[in-house]
C-alpha cells in the first residue's frame, strides 16, 4: 500500500443521510516524510474554523513503507501520477487537483530542470515550493517574523552550512519554537496560526517561475485560494 489518505471529510453522518460527495478534493502529496505530515494533518483538522467550503475536500497521500523516504521533485511527480490512476484513491480527473510539494533548495546548487519540472506539474496539477524549505514556510506562521527574521537575512537562508546543507530556517524556527521540526509532531499546531503566514508570505517572493537566488514560498498563496474557493459562486 504505497499511500495513506488522511482527510476529515464526512460523507456520511449515518445511513439514513444520503452520501454527500465533495465538488473537488485537493490531494497534498509532499516530499518530507515527516514535518510537511505533521503540518498538513493539523490543517486539515482546521479545515471548519479556516471557513473551507463544506464541498472541497482536503487530502494528504502520506507514502508508506518503501516509498515513505522517496524525495527528489521528479520520484514525487511521479509517484504522485500512479496515485492518481489507482482507482482506489478516487481521484477525479475533471475536478480534483494533485498539490505537490516540495523544496527548491535542490536546485539552487546542484540540479538543472527546474523550469521543466513546474511547466510538467502545471499542465495538470499544482506546484508548491518553498526556498530553501519547507521550515520557511513554518517561520511565517510566527507574528512579525518576516521583520525581525528573514528581511535582510535572505543571503544566510541561502548559504549552505559545512554540511552542504541550507539549515538557517530548520536553526532560527528551532530557537524559536524550542521543536526540532523534523521529529517533533507538535510543530504541526504552527498551522493554527495560518492566515498569519499567508499574510507574512506576501512579503517574500511568490512567484515560482522566478524563484532561484530568492527566499520563496507559495504555500500560503494555494491554501489562500482553496479557503476563497467556492463551488456555488
Amino acid at each position: 500500500m504505497p499511500v495513506h489518505t488522511y482527510t476529515n471529510w464526512n460523507s456520511r453522518p449515518s445511513d439514513q443521510v444520503e452520501q454527500i460527495e465533495p465538488f473537488r478534493k485537493y490531494f497534498f502529496i509532499c516530499e518530507g516524510a515527516n514535518t510537511e505530515t505533521f503540518y498538513f494533518r493539523r490543517l486539515i483538522d482546521l479545515r471548519k474554523q479556516l471557513g473551507i467550503h463544506p464541498l472541497i475536500d482536503i487530502r494528504l497521500w502520506e507514502k508508506t513503507d518503501e516509498d515513505r523516504n522517496l524525495s527528489f521533485a521528479k520520484n514525487l511527480v511521479a509517484f504522485a501520477e500512479k496515485q492518481k490512476q489507482n482507482r482506489e484513491n478516487e481521484f477525479d480527473y475533471e475536478r480534483d487537483k494533485m498539490v505537490i510539494v516540495f523544496d527548491g533548495d535542490i536546485f539552487e546548487e546542484k540540479v538543472q530542470g527546474y523550469d521543466e519540472l513546474i511547466s510538467q506539474i502545471e499542465k495538470t496539477d499544482i506546484a508548491v515550493v518553498t526556498n530553501p524549505g519547507f521550515e520557511l514556510f513554518l517561520l511565517l506562521h510566527i507574528e512579525g517574523s518576516y521583520e525581525q527574521w528573514i528581511e535582510g537575512h535572505e543571503t544566510d537562508f541561502l548559504r549552505m552550512d559545512e554540511e552542504g546543507k541550507y539549515s538557517y530556517a530548520y536553526n532560527v524556527l528551532r530557537a524559536l519554537t524550542g521543536m526540532n521540526a523534523k521529529k517533533n509532531p507538535e510543530i504541526g499546531n504552527l498551522a493554527d496560526n495560518v492566515l498569519i503566514a499567508v499574510s507574512q508570505e506576501k512579503l517574500i517572493n511568490q512567484d515560482i517561475h522566478d524563484l532561484k537566488g530568492k527566499v520563496s514560498s507559495n504555500i500560503g498563496n494555494i491554501i489562500e485560494e482553496i479557503i476563497n474557493e467556492n463551488p456555488n459562486a
